[in-house]
Order: C-alpha cells, then structure tokens, then sequence
C-alpha cells in the first residue's frame, strides 16, 4: 500500500511538471511572437503617424498579439504556481519569494497592456501621439516586470541546484537568464542609448529557458 501511494505521489509530481513544462512552451511561443513578430513591424519607434497608420492597417495582427499577450500571463501565473509546488521542499522561503516575484512580474505586463489596448482607439481618434506614448508606457512596465523576473531567475536557479532534479548546467543557465534580464532592463530605463548592443545577450534566456521547457516537458523532473 504504502509503495502504491508512493509510486502515486511520483505519478503526481511527474504529471505536474509536465503540465509545467506545457505552461512554459505556451509562454515561450505566446510571448516571443507577440514580442518578436507580430508588433515590431507595427510600432516605429518616434514616429507617430507611422506607428498609427501601421496599426489601423493590422488591427487583425496587433489584437492577435494581445490575445497572445493575455495568454501568455495566464500561463505563467500557472507555471508560478506549479513550479512552487514542485519545489516547495527545495526551500520553502526561496520557493514562497519566486512565486511572489513571478507573480508581480504577470501582474506589471498584465497591466501594461490596457495601455497597448488603447492605441487602435486613439490612432482612429486622430491622437497618434498619444498612441505612440500608449507603446512607450507598455514598454516600459514590461521591462519593469522583467526586473522582477530576473530576480525570480536567480531564486530559481538556487531552488534548481538544491532539488537536484535538473542538470546543473539548466539551473546555472536560469540564473544567467536572470543576470541578463535584469540588466537589459535597467539599461533601458537609465542608459537606453546602451541597449541595442546589449540586445544579443537575450539569446542566453531563449536557450535556458527553452531548455528547461523541454527538460520539464520531456523528463517530467525538477
């Protein structure tokens, strides 16, 4: 009996963390195309008739990218809470301040886009410049959330490495992911100027988190 329910607990984790792994591809695919294809060709940065005219011209694709966007936090206030699940023997506190810290990260992009919501409104309104700072405003409380992500990295790197469950290389590649995060951010918010050359570092969390993805989709193990 007692085997059973142990083999059940496992049958459990196992099941969860592939249901994380799922979260995870679905904020990874959500996210990168929303981010990366669907709204850089429709926002041009300081210039606000052109980012107007783009946007009424796609408003199938940019609604599209919200939905992506709606999506994509759904997924990862689910993934905050499974993997705090699943690593909750790793450290409770650690584990208790990651999930705080990706939940204030979904919060900010969360509601970062009621402003990216309003610039088909304001574009047809006439009112392209407030619609370009709408852009600007969801920019910046995404990097802001992504600071907060980037702290959640590094207290997951640390909840990896003592679980034991995923190899060393994922969990030290989750806190690069961080480092990375937290100083794109900063940088666009005190030296932008600065950014684009730091523009290629983000390689470094699309690999480490895909790879954790995969290692939770494919193994089931943290």
């Amino acid at each position: 009996m007692l085997a059973s329910d142990s083999q059940m607990a496992g049958s459990s984790r196992i099941n969860e963390a592939r249901l994380a792994g799922l979260a995870y591809l679905v904020i990874i695919l959500c996210g990168v195309w929303a981010e990366g294809v669907a709204r850089p060709g429709l926002i041009i940065a300081g210039d606000a008739v052109e980012t107007s005219a783009a946007v009424l011209g796609s408003l199938v694709m940019f609604r599209a990218s919200l939905v992506a966007d709606t999506v994509m936090a759904l997924a990862d206030v689910t993934l905050a809470v499974l993997l705090f699940r699943l690593l909750w023997n790793a450290g409770p506190g650690l584990a208790l301040a990651a999930l705080a810290f990706r939940l204030v990260q979904a919060t900010l992009i969360g509601a970062s886009l009621i402003a990216l919501a309003l610039v088909p409104d304001l574009a047809e309104a006439g009112q392209a410049d407030l619609a370009l700072m709408m852009t600007a405003l969801h920019g910046t409380g995404y990097d802001i959330g992504l600071i907060f992500f980037g702290v959640n990295c590094l207290l997951m790197a640390v909840l990896l490495r003592r679980s034991g469950g995923v190899p060393g290389a994922i969990a030290y590649g989750i806190g690069a992911a961080g480092l990375v995060y937290l100083a794109g951010s900063y940088l666009r918010l005190i030296a932008p100027d600065l950014y684009p050359a730091f523009e290629p570092a983000y390689a470094v969390p699309l690999l480490a988190e895909s790879a954790f993805c995969l290692w939770l989709l494919i193994r089931g193990r943290v």
